[in-house]
């Protein structure tokens, strides 16, 4: 089984983050790879990676990175798959990494989750690849619906709750 989404982490420190993502992508049966690659202390081993992925079955790329967060911007710069960048709050409470992965140059993208936000980056990942799989299309819509489920049983348990002024 081929990997279809590749998340790339600056540092191992980051699993916790990205965790989130390869969870998601359990549940979607979506098949994925997971590594740590450095733009500024691997940079060959980023660029062999970035100009392979494709050729390797890659579809989407989600790069984590925090302080500089080069990473995403320099795998989308060599290869011509989407790229989600995740920043990751290590200094500056992960502002310093929002603001170097979402300020891409003109015709070189980074599509750009919240900070420390892995589950969000593995959600567009799967809305990228529902497009052309109809299967993990109605996966993601059930899991879309059940967020619908769970507010609404949130909602009918707070309707339980009891205050002197509550009026609903």
């Amino acid at each position: 089984m081929k990997p279809s989404v590749s998340i790339i982490m600056g540092s191992t420190s980051d699993l916790p983050i990205l965790s989130k993502a390869a969870d998601f992508f359990e549940s979607m049966e979506v098949p994925f790879e997971m590594n740590a690659l450095s733009a500024h202390r691997t940079p060959a081993e980023v660029e062999d990676f970035a100009r392979n992925a494709e050729s390797r079955g890659i579809k989407v790329i989600i790069a984590a990175a925090g302080m500089a967060a080069a990473l995403p911007g320099v795998i989308a710069a060599l290869t011509p798959l989407p790229v989600i960048g995740l920043p990751i709050a290590s200094t500056l409470q992960g502002q310093d990494a929002l603001y170097s992965i979402v300020m891409m140059p003109p015709g070189i993208s980074v599509a750009t989750v919240g900070i420390n936000a892995g589950l969000n980056a593995a959600v567009m990942a799967v809305q990228i690849l529902a497009l052309s799989d109809p299967e993990l299309a109605a996966r993601f819509a059930s899991y879309r619906s059940s967020l619908k489920d769970k507010i609404v049983a949130a909602n009918a348990e707070l309707s339980k709750i009891e205050y002197k002024f509550k009026t609903n």
